[in-house]
């Protein structure tokens, strides 16, 4: 664990896995590194944490006060100004503020040498300064896989939900195309009278009741969208509804967000260079001053402490103000312990299927059938004829270069991976004259298949299947092969399926907390776009001349906006709900099996553990009504992050007021009123920890405790039955773990075992996912490493 109170500017992830890599390059890496920018003259922007004006605890603020504020953080670099000029230093390089934080930090963000760092460090007030690291960049259908647009009473859109009219969603993100349908204000209300924030003059001519708010800091960037991102995860979390929805012609329909009736503001912290950590506090520290209700965080970084990490302490405050904050999971799956926002006062989100596919069959040679998928598939042509198969050797199989490959008219076989991305990978086929591409997985991403926009007829294939199409290359001296495009396939029985992508658990900043929480729909999803993707032969087969710009892409960057569409919902439906209490009806009444009734699987298509799925997939109509929830409020975290081993500094950091740990009995991280459990055990060792949950639902209610039995681990609940007389009421219980074998701890001691905790009423069923690790199975460290974007 880190013992300085660093605060690190970096550049996050834009957590998407499509155009990404054709802007840097695409590859996965199985070890990262943050960026850390120095510039040639040795000024650099710095985070500097100082102590509060005042002891606010999150108390509204005065005009008045702001303006003290500022004058204070300026202080800290007048002092600087004064000695620098007595010195006869060129004024170019006087410090300068470029953001003074009002909500998400007490600091600032300032242009700095670290000679003028070491000075300022002298003076009362300072807590800390570090120099700016770079994080960078990580439907048609989904509602209704989600089940919104049922017309029973799971249907939450019909119900309570009111299509989220009202609510106000704030975006972190590359900006918006503020002239796309999915934008329009069609039967959209004005904003609400607390909303405060503005356009800037580039997009203020076509903002209106939906689009309320467009503002860049990005310095010489405008909050139009030149990136496709954040018009795209506008589009998924609160689109309006736009007809004739399709990519490619393929998964035709109505689109809309999950809130079609929600405002949307856009708050521009990214470019194709990343997402500076002083442009995402001052995106968030305006977000919170404007007043929007839900926050959505698509972007992610490094694994840091939480007083290092400016997402974990920007979305603090903004949970302070009870704004909820969806955050994505990160793409650097599917190895273990690669996740992005991992703070409890968060919801982490990772990445699954729907029952849609964009099917491309391929036909080789010798009958043999194997499904595939890609949107680019005309209708003009269903059935390619048949044509060489070659599978290029050497140094060329991931088709990042051919010239050493005749593949003029000819089907190529290409390896996923190898630096490059899937659709470039299309484009150099093309380039050296090939008439169509089979992408094969590597074995990592196993069975998870992406449907993308490739620049020719194309179809991916799984792992198993590649190495079936391999093997028949290599048996016959004249292999042929054909692709069979099938478009739109809906009913896919094994979704939802984790996608490869998706990063996955153990949390290393915090290993007591159980995460991702949730997943949601974030593969092969349909929404708003700058631009057409589409080429010339499908746009003269529509019937509309100029049909609305849509886009298929993937990540946890499109299951983010999906569950922050969600809270939207929850926010009009239950609107005296705490973003604690939000969390927890998502997290406790998920599903944790597929259409077909089985487990969801991962890539590999076996059962995916609970590193994988968290509490399971989001179910938007049982979260209206989950019963009982565990609620938080903000200075139950406090105990919590004495409990870390924070210095009381750096849980000040967070917290934004002065904190002294000795004061504070600190308890476990498994010891918050979290809806999930992550517990180290050792060998003959037992744990006891407490819950407490609020009563939701029915006045009267009657609750019994069932335990999913967990291999090798003696799990007992007391009492065993809790009985509510009104709403809201709070009853606590108590749950102790003992180890009492080493049955389902492969070799001993190097396995997790999982179970869950259900508490059941004739009506609802409240469930907790738990996750025992035996003590010592892995050392936490938190190091400054970032997890770089899946291909």
């Amino acid at each position: 664990m880190k013992s300085s109170g660093t605060v690190i500017n970096m550049v996050y992830h834009i957590c998407f896995v499509f155009l990404v890599c054709l802007v840097l390059g695409g590859s996965r890496s199985t070890g990262s590194s943050v960026q850390q920018q120095i510039s040639d003259d040795g000024e650099d922007i710095y985070i500097v944490h100082v102590s509060p004006l005042t002891n606010t605890n999150g108390l509204e603020l005065s005009q008045d006060h702001y303006a003290a504020t500022y004058h204070y953080h300026q202080s800290f670099v007048s002092d600087l100004i004064s000695s620098t000029t007595a010195v006869g230093v060129e004024s170019s390089s006087y410090p300068t503020i470029l953001h003074s934080y009002r909500h998400v930090i007490s600091g600032f963000a300032a242009k700095l040498t670290p000679e003028m760092v070491s000075e300022m460090s002298r003076k009362e007030g300072f807590i800390s300064a570090s120099p700016q690291k770079v994080y960078h960049l990580q439907t048609t259908h989904s509602p209704d896989f989600l089940g919104l647009l049922r017309q029973d009473v799971a249907g939450f859109w019909q119900k309570s939900s009111g299509y989220g009219k009202g609510v106000i969603v704030g975006l972190l993100d590359t900006g918006i195309t503020p002239t796309h349908p999915s934008f329009s204000d069609e039967g959209i209300s004005p904003p609400p009278p607390k909303w405060k924030g503005t356009c800037d003059s580039d997009v203020k001519p076509s903002c209106n009741n939906k689009l309320i708010g467009a503002r860049s800091f990005i310095d010489g960037s405008s909050s139009l969208d030149e990136e496709g991102h954040g018009t795209h995860t506008s589009g998924t979390v609160a689109g309006n509804f736009v007809k004739d929805a399709s990519v490619f012609g393929n998964a035709n329909g109505t689109a809309s967000g999950m809130a079609p009736l929600a405002h949307v503001a856009m708050y521009t912290v990214c470019d194709m260079f990343g997402c500076v950590s002083s442009a995402i506090l001052a995106g968030m520290d305006a977000a919170i001053e404007d007043g929007v209700d839900v926050l959505s965080v698509s972007l992610g970084g490094a694994s840091l402490a939480f007083f290092d990490d400016v997402i974990a302490m920007g979305t603090f405050a903004a949970m302070r103000k009870g704004i909820f904050v969806s955050c994505a999971a990160g793409n650097s799956g599917p190895d273990q312990q690669t996740l992005s926002n991992e703070a409890p006062w968060l919801l982490t989100v990772g990445a699954s299927t729907i029952d849609r596919r964009i099917m491309a069959t391929l036909i080789l040679g010798n009958k043999v059938e194997l499904e595939g998928e890609s949107v680019n598939q005309a209708e003009v042509l269903p059935l390619m004829p048949s044509l060489p198969l070659v599978y290029p050797k050497n140094d060329e199989t991931f088709c990042e270069s051919l010239d050493g490959t005749d593949v003029k008219g000819k089907v190529v076989v290409c390896e996923r991976g190898g630096g490059v991305s899937r659709v470039v990978k299309g484009g150099v086929v093309k380039a050296a004259g090939g008439a169509a591409m089979v992408l094969v997985n590597d074995k990592s991403n196993g069975d998870s298949i992406l449907a993308d926009p490739h620049v020719l007829p194309a179809t991916e294939l799984s792992y198993s299947d590649g190495l079936q199409v391999k093997a028949y290359v290599n048996s016959t001296s004249s292999p042929t092969a054909t692709i069979a495009f099938k478009g739109t396939v809906i009913g896919e029985k094994n979704a939802p399926e984790v996608a490869s992508f998706s990063s996955r658990g153990p949390n290393q900043a915090s290993p007591g907390i159980l995460k991702p929480d949730i997943i949601g729909p974030g593969v092969n999803i349909l929404a708003a776009w700058p631009d057409s993707v589409d080429n010339e032969i499908i746009k003269t087969t529509m019937s509309n001349s100029n049909p609305p710009k849509f886009n298929m892409i993937s990540g946890t960057s499109m299951s983010c906006p999906h569950l922050s569409g969600i809270a939207a919902l929850l926010k009009i439906a239950h609107p005296t709900w705490s973003p604690a209490a939000i969390k927890s009806a998502i997290m406790t009444t998920a599903y944790q099996n597929n259409l077909n009734g089985d487990k969801i699987n991962d890539e590999t298509s076996s059962p995916a553990d609970f590193f994988a799925i968290g509490a399971g997939h989001v179910n938007p109509g049982r979260a209206n009504d989950p019963g009982l929830v565990y609620d938080l409020q903000p200075d139950d975290y406090i105990p919590y992050l004495c409990g870390l081993n924070y210095t009381d500094q750096q849980v000040q950091m967070i917290v934004q007021q002065k904190v002294y740990c000795s004061n504070v009995t600190s308890i476990p991280e498994a010891q918050l009123n979290y809806p999930s459990f992550a517990i180290q055990l050792g060998t003959k060792t037992q744990l006891t920890y407490s819950r407490t949950i609020t009563n939701v639902g029915d006045a009267n209610s009657t609750y019994v405790a069932n335990i999913t039995t967990i291999p090798g681990v003696d799990v007992e609940v007391t009492p065993k039955s809790l009985i509510f007389r009104e709403v809201n009421q709070k009853l606590s219980y108590n749950i102790t773990f003992a180890r009492i074998s080493n049955k389902g701890f492969s070799n001993g001691d190097s396995k997790t075992v999982q179970g869950a905790i259900s508490w059941v009423s004739s009506k609802n069923i409240v469930r907790s996912p738990i996750v025992v690790e035996p003590l010592g199975l892995r050392s936490i460290i938190i190091d400054e490493k970032v997890g770089v974007d899946a291909e």
